[in-house]
């Protein structure tokens, strides 16, 4: 069961990412990690009263881009609207046997620590939400379950391997990425280490 656990907590270049551009228009843009309603974007700088800009995108440090899903519940969410809490947003399906291994640490996790946990299944590659939601209550998951069923927000975060978990802090920026199911102790140790 280990051969297939893989821990990546490190990025790729830009220079070895996929010559296939799935880049849009929200992950060019910039924006401030903090920025009240009254600052103007100082043009001919990357800072702006001596606050970093930082651009959307998918390398650590960059602002995670934004999204919009429907929960299993019916609930419509975005990525901001979590924005001041510490988020883990993970990408799997219900037929990925390592996906299937985390979900009890992500569980104890979400009991456990101050963390949001947005779990996007890929519906749209070979779930249903009938699938997902016996999934969902044979592993008693109570964390929020986003169904991307035409893969447009697997697409922007340019998913892979599944699962693959993206470590957002209370910014909006992205801590750290990891390829491959982790567990409670890996997933705790990262937190700590954000704010």
């Amino acid at each position: 069961m280990l051969a297939w656990t893989v821990y990546d907590f490190g990025f790729k270049d830009k220079a070895s990412s996929t010559p296939d551009d799935t880049s849009t228009p929200s992950e060019e843009k910039t924006t401030e990690a903090s920025k009240s309603e009254d600052e103007t974007k100082d043009e001919d700088s990357n800072e702006k009263d001596g606050k970093a800009m930082v651009e959307v995108g998918l390398e650590k440090g960059n602002i995670a881009p934004d999204f919009e899903l429907e929960t299993l519940d019916g609930e419509t969410v975005s990525l901001s609207d979590f924005r001041g809490k510490r988020v883990m947003l993970n990408f799997w399906a219900t037929w990925c046997p390592p996906c299937r291994a985390e979900m009890p640490d992500m569980q104890k996790f979400h009991e456990n620590k101050d963390v949001v946990i947005l779990a996007v299944n890929l519906t749209g590659e070979r779930d249903s939400r009938k699938n997902v939601t016996e999934f969902v209550d044979d592993y008693g998951i109570t964390f929020r379950i986003l169904m991307d069923e035409d893969l447009s927000v697997s697409y922007l975060y340019q998913i892979q391997p599944i699962p693959t978990s993206y470590l957002i802090d209370s910014n909006g920026v992205i801590h750290n990425k990891a390829f491959g199911a982790i567990n409670y102790e890996l997933m705790v140790q990262e937190f700590e280490k954000m704010q």
